[in-house]
Order: C-alpha cells, then structure tokens, then sequence
C-alpha cells in the first residue's frame, strides 16, 4: 500500500537537521560552504518515533485505571478517590487494584495478566526502563496490583477474583468516583475453584518477586509465598472459575480452561525460585496440559500457551528433559513464525497496512502481546547466536525485531489512517474513547454527583471529544481494512484495556534505547530542500 500524503508528512516531521561533526567543518568547511547554497540539506530521518515518550505515557495510563485511595504523588490529576468500600459487604478490605478498561469493574484475571507482563517487560529492560527515567513509574505500577493481590488472598486456599458486577456497571455511565453500582466481591476457594485465575495471580506475584528480589527483598519473599500458596491451591482444586462465578462469562471467560494458567504459573515460578520441582511440573504435564500439542496463534489474558512455549523454549542444559523441551521449542517457532508469515499453512491475518489481525474485538491486545514476544525471543536468539527456523525460510534476530517495530510504528501513527492509536501521544489519536471517567467530567472539576442515565445523556451521547484524556491507553484499533471510527459508542474499537498497554512498556524501552535522536547520529539521507 502507498504511503499517504499524511503519512508522509508525518515522517518528515521527525527529520530532523544534522549538525556536521567539526572534522567536516574543518576540512572542508568552504566547500561545504558553496555546495550548501546548491545542495538539498543533509538531514536525519530515523522513520521512526520519540519511543521515550511512548514509554512514559504508557506507565502514567496505570494511573488512570486505578482504583482505591489515590496517593499524594498521583499524576493523573483528572481522577479522584473511587472504590473506598469494596470488600466491606462480604467483611474483607478489597480497596486499590485496576479497572480493567472503560468501566468500573475489576477483573481478576486480565488484572493478574496486566501485573504479569508488566513484570516481565522490567525483567528484561529494567536497565532501558531506567535509563529513560521511568523505572520508579514501572515499580509503582507494578506493587499497585501485588498490594491489591495479597488482600485479596486472604486465605491459602481463597482468592477473592471480582469486585462489580459487569451487567449492572454496564447499565450506568458514571465516573468511578460516583459509582451507585453493585460493588459486590466473588472469591474462588475449595467448593467453587478457579485454577486459571489463581494460577495466573501466581505467575504474577510470582514475576513481581522476581521485580522486587534487589529493591525490596522482604516484599519479594511476601509476594513468592503468596505465589506459592495460589499455585499449589488452583493445581490442587482445579475448575474453571467462570464455572463458580458466572456472572463473568459474559466479559472474561476462561475460553482456553485452567491448564494453561498451572503452566504459566509453574514456568514463572521456576524462574523465581531455581526449584526443579517446578520445571518438572512443567515437563511432566507438557502433553497432558496441551504445552507441546497446543499450536497457538495468539498471546492474551486468556491464552498463555505461547507464552509458555517461549519461555520453556528458552530453557536450556536439562539433556535428560531435551525431547520435551525440544516439542516445546517447536511450538514456540509455530507461534513466531505465525506472526511473520512463515508457516506453510497457519499464520496470523494482516490488514493491508500490515498490522496483525486476530479478530474483531480489541485486536491490538493480539498486537501488542506478539510485539513483545517477539522482541524477547530475538534477543534471546542473538544473545545465544541463533536464528528462528520456520517452514519457510529461515529468519535473523534482526528480522524478528524489525516486525516487532512496524508493529509498534503502526500503533503510533505509521497506518493508513496516519493516527496514533495511543491516546494522548502524537497529534491525531482518538478523541472520544470509550471510557467513563474519561468521557465525563473531572471529578477534581465538578464535584456533582453524575447518576447513571444522566451519565448518558449528558456525556455518553455527546459528539464532542472527551474531558479527559487518557494517556497512555492503547484503544483497541481498527478493523481488517485498517478503518477506525472514532465514536465513544464503538466499543469494540475505540475501548482500551491494561493488558493491551502493559506489554508494551518493555519495547518501547529497548526502542527508545535502540532509536533516541540524542544517541543515533548515522542515519543520513538527502531530503528535498
């Protein structure tokens, strides 16, 4: 597809004017002189986007869905105290955590996904996170979901997964700080288990000890019990928990079953703790949890094969496990080859501006999840001199990591549509994302109580941009044809959720290493004066 004039002009906004090093001043300086009054300038054009900026709007979105007793260095000034009895009708205190997208809800499952991705992107770009300033916005992030998760464990075999209900929260258009919903909590314990959800809380905590092993080494042993006692409870009772709490099945069922999550779980813990106990659980059940049979073309809150594939495929000196490990391997290549197009048969869908597509429904979570996962794989693939094998053809490091950045560069404005799919970065994103608190007056502004039909006669139905901007939130994107309709009431696109931001955060770090206007000097082309 030819790039649009918009797009075009787009880029050349990010060339910018080289200074010539003073040896070229010097040595031909009065040439230089006589050819500039005739030459086109020399300018610097990377084709790419301030990656630094992305990062820190990414981490202040968190700020944006918290929920609880906000803190005094809050950022998001536009948001105010919401949620401060949840727990109290069933006698336990669930106050803090995340709203997961545009409403009033909090999920347990994407919640635990957000926290487990956010792990890992500091896992491995802590130092580019720090470098770029960010690394305490990435922390705080981070414990505002381990501080929830430990409350709401309140007993080795009870995790308290829900707190709304999304049917009666999806009848009302109300900030979070006037909800008049139900702030009913759902807990899965012995009689009504949950495996996928507290094997993923697990994996999260699990990830998070590893975050705070150096910073804060007693939180990190708190938050490694916690991850123990989830995943030795949902391997123990196992369930389906939109089985025992079916008022989620409308908004995050548990598609993929439980066995998934009691991999994920066991992989992070393993990578926590050096315990072979946990690996073998991971080698033992492979076939039986479907690890090595599962061949997957997505990566989600739901989904975690791909992720455990990776992972185990990065596993190495267990010659006595290498059949196993070897399966697992093979999955992983399916997974990665998928994304790039290299299977004979099966590979992810992509628009015509090449963005993938997995489906309708906030598709750039799919997007973003492969973005990370393939950068993490191609740094372990250069860092071991190795090269991904696909049925067709076989591919560098560097080509895994290129796809992983046109990925990115379409989400933040290189699109047909030439609009930034970030909210708040660039100068064309979308305006009227589905979001509450966004949609409506700030709290901060109009103290007001805001009911729910009044909600959506005064701001759902309004055509004029949001209030509030919600920066930093990854919106669900567009369809197959690359089109997006920015309207509040096109949920399906304009709606953002954690776990579509959360694994960016780690790639848009090593970009911003990899591409800062301050550190990369080389790239030279000629531009048309």
């Amino acid at each position: 597809m030819e790039r649009s004039i918009e797009m075009e002009e787009k880029r050349q906004e990010q060339c910018v004017v080289v200074k010539q090093p003073k040896y070229f001043q010097i040595s031909f300086g009065l040439l230089f002189y006589m050819m500039a009054l005739t030459l086109p300038l020399i300018v610097q054009c990377h084709d790419s986007f301030n990656y630094g900026d992305a990062l820190s709007k990414s981490l202040l979105y968190f700020e944006s869905q918290r929920s609880g007793r906000l803190p005094h260095n809050q950022r998001v000034t536009w948001r105010h105290h919401s949620g401060l009895t949840d727990g109290l009708e069933q006698g336990v205190d669930l106050v803090g955590g995340y709203y997961d997208a545009g409403d009033n809800v909090k999920f347990g499952l994407p919640m635990a996904f957000t926290i487990t991705m956010l792990s890992w992107g500091v896992i491995q770009y802590g130092g580019e996170i720090s470098d770029a300033g960010e690394y305490h916005h990435a922390i705080e992030a981070i414990k505002w979901g381990t501080d929830y998760f430990i409350k709401a464990h309140t007993h080795p075999h009870v995790l308290w997964v829900e707190v709304g209900d999304g049917d009666t929260d999806h009848y009302c258009w109300q900030r979070p700080e006037d909800m008049t919903t139900s702030r009913r909590a759902y807990k899965v314990d012995e009689r009504n288990p949950g495996s996928d959800v507290a094997g993923e809380t697990a994996a999260a905590m699990a990830a998070a000890s590893i975050v705070f092993r150096k910073l804060n080494p007693h939180y990190s042993h708190l938050l490694l019990h916690h991850a123990q006692q989830l995943f030795e409870f949902g391997d123990k009772y196992r369930g389906k928990y939109d089985s025992s709490i079916e008022v989620v099945k409308g908004y995050y069922p548990s598609v993929s079953g439980y066995m998934d999550e009691l991999l994920w779980a066991a992989v992070w813990l393993h990578k926590a703790t050096d315990n072979e106990a946990y690996l073998k659980y991971v080698l033992d059940n492979a076939d039986r949890f479907g690890g090595i049979t599962w061949a997957i073309t997505e990566f989600s809150w739901d989904v975690k094969y791909a992720g455990v594939q990776i992972i185990a495929s990065m596993v190495n000196n267990h010659k006595e496990h290498e059949q196993v490990l070897e399966r697992y391997l093979s999955k992983a290549e399916f997974y990665l080859c998928a994304c790039l197009n290299k299977n004979n048969e099966t590979n992810v869908d992509r628009t015509p501006g090449g963005l993938l597509y997995i489906r309708q429904w906030n598709n750039m979570q799919y997007v973003s999840t492969a973005a990370f996962l393939l950068t993490v794989y191609g740094d372990y693939l250069q860092s071991t001199n190795q090269t991904l094998k696909c049925d067709r053809g076989t591919l560098t490091p560097q080509e895994l990591f290129d796809f992983a950045k046109s990925q990115v560069d379409y989400i933040l404005g290189s699109n047909p549509m030439a609009v930034s799919y970030l909210v708040g970065y660039g100068s064309k994103f979308p305006q009227r994302m589905h979001h509450r608190g966004g949609s409506t007056v700030s709290y901060k502004q109009d103290q007001g109580f805001i009911g729910c039909t009044q909600g959506y006669d005064d701001w759902f139905k309004r055509l004029d941009p949001n209030p509030n901007v919600v920066v930093g939130a990854l919106v669900g994107g567009p369809d197959e044809k690359d089109q997006f309709r920015d309207e509040r009431s096109n949920f399906v696109q304009t709606e953002a959720c954690t776990y579509n931001t959360a694994t960016l955060v780690g790639v848009f770090a090593k970009l911003h290493r990899l591409y800062s206007l301050d550190s990369h000097t080389d790239n030279l082309l000629i531009a048309s004066s």
